[in-house]
């Protein structure tokens, strides 16, 4: 009978938690997002937090489609 391995072989690494994202000044987006993740931290809500810091750090990226298109007509 061979034994089966159920666990990693090494443990795992996490790295440090990102910063916490700052709104820009003058987005209206960043603003509204600081706004919802004030309201959610306030109410014990820390995964829709998180939700909110992902969110705040993915919107001014551009999307991989629109960069694509952008890159191919020059």
């Amino acid at each position: 009978m061979t034994t089966r391995q159920t666990t990693t072989a090494e443990p795992v690494e996490l790295g440090l938690p990102l910063d916490e994202p700052q709104p820009r000044a003058g987005c209206d987006v960043c603003g509204a997002l600081a706004g919802q993740r004030a309201t959610a931290r306030a109410s014990g809500d820390h995964s829709k937090v998180s939700d909110l810091n992902v969110e705040m750090r993915n919107h001014h990226k551009p999307n991989r489609a629109t960069a694509r298109r952008t890159a191919d007509a020059s």
